[in-house]
């Protein structure tokens, strides 16, 4: 925006200039040319003054001092036809002037002003005052010049105020582009300082507001969520006292393990949805991942599913939390049980790769086929949040998602876990 109004005010000002100035130069250059033929008409006049009966030795004195003065070169014809001065060539202006008219003669190479003197014994005398192109321009370049100078110097001047200017117009712009960019990235408490134009304080002003608004949306939201979630553990509660008084004991373990499990979910829950960002985590994808494809395993082998687990040698370490993953793994995982007849098998390969850690879930159910629709929505009669988890967990690490179906004809989500260099 600077360079554009630094140039709307270049143009603007170059044309006032030129509009003002061109008429200007025109002028000077006549004036300087009506002054040169003024002072040579003065010139001659001075020299007429010394023709008459007089001595030839005094013109020709007379002739010789005014053209040393004035650098001009100074003729008198007399009317016996001889010349006092310098050579020149009696011209058709001559001869007219020789009738008893002074004029101003132009030639190929500057003007004549030519003098008629009257009254002489032999006729009438001409004095000749010759002026060149030089001597009718003479100061012009210089005036011409300074105009320029003084022309560019305006348009400098006019630039830089125009970028003052713009700058104090961008730089509130810039600012309010700074913040929206924080706010766009989670940072809600970004906010602007006022300053510019009335107009841009007002946009910063609103844009504070909006960035409040949100904060507080977003508050009561995680609060309601943390309600919702805190309430669950009434039912909770009750449940495990009905586990706890089962008579066999090791069916009362099983569902104690299970309503634990879901406690623990709970309570993630909660802390999640309080957590005000989203801080730098990391954990290790391998035990992770390993832990809950033996949990699923259990219900896996009750349905008669067969299960493949590649998991690599050691730990890979990922910018996810445990607990994030473990939820992401839970979603693709309740994927295949929901979505897959009993019998059909899935695979959890985990491997690094250059991008990141590469996690791939495939089955061989029916696959995806209309059922991938997106967020909220599902062909498969589901809530359609599941990939929707595990997209926005890889995304959260910095890496992605994709889905399709896999080699087995069956459905496949691989996922690819920004990496972390230790545990943190």
């Amino acid at each position: 925006m600077r360079r554009w109004l630094a140039l709307l005010v270049a143009a603007t000002t170059s044309l006032v200039l030129v509009a003002l100035l061109v008429p200007m130069g025109l002028l000077v250059r006549a004036l300087a040319q009506s002054g040169a033929v003024n002072r040579a008409t003065a010139e001659a006049q001075s020299v007429a003054a010394s023709v008459g009966p007089a001595d030839r030795a005094a013109l020709t004195l007379a002739v010789k001092r005014t053209s040393a003065s004035s650098g001009h070169a100074v003729t008198v014809f007399l009317p016996d036809g001889t010349l006092v001065g310098s050579p020149a060539p009696r011209s058709a202006a001559v001869e007219l002037a020789a009738r008893g008219r002074s004029l101003v003669a132009e030639t190929p190479s500057g003007l004549e002003v030519l003098v008629s003197v009257e009254g002489l014994p032999g006729g009438t005398a001409v004095v000749r005052a010759y002026l060149t192109e030089a001597d009718l321009r003479q100061g012009v370049p210089e005036v011409w010049l300074g105009m320029l100078v003084l022309g560019l110097a305006l348009i400098g001047l006019g630039i830089l105020v125009a970028d003052r200017l713009a700058l104090a117009l961008t730089r509130p712009m810039t600012g309010l582009a700074r913040v929206s960019h924080r706010l766009a990235a989670g940072d809600l408490a970004a906010r602007t300082t006022p300053g510019g134009p009335p107009e841009v304080r007002d946009v910063g002003l609103a844009l504070d507001h909006l960035a409040g608004r949100i904060s507080d949306l977003l508050a009561e939201e995680r609060e309601t969520a943390a309600d919702i979630s805190h309430r669950l553990r009434t039912p909770l509660t009750g449940l495990r006292l009905e586990a706890e008084s089962l008579a066999d004991p090791e069916e009362a373990a099983r569902l104690g393990a299970r309503v634990d499990a879901l406690e623990r979910a709970v309570s993630s829950v909660i802390l999640d949805v309080r957590r005000h960002s989203h801080e730098q985590a990391a954990c290790d994808a391998v035990a992770v991942v390993g832990d809950r494809v033996a949990f699923w395993s259990v219900l896996a082998e009750d349905q008669n599913r067969p299960v493949t687990l590649d998991l690599p040698p050691g730990s890979l370490t990922v910018a996810v939390s445990a607990a994030e993953l473990s939820a992401c793994v839970d979603a693709l995982l309740d994927n295949v049980f929901a979505h897959t007849p009993e019998g059909a098998g899935f695979t959890v390969r985990l491997s690094p790769g250059q991008d990141g850690v590469r996690l791939e879930v495939a089955d061989t159910g029916p696959g995806f086929g209309a059922g991938l629709l997106g967020r909220g929505r599902s062909g498969a009669g589901s809530t359609g949040l599941g990939l929707d988890i595990a997209r926005r967990t890889a995304e959260a690490s910095g890496g992605s998602m994709t889905a399709g179906d896999g080699p087995d004809c069956g459905a496949m989500v691989v996922l690819v876990l920004g990496r972390r260099s230790s545990l943190s």
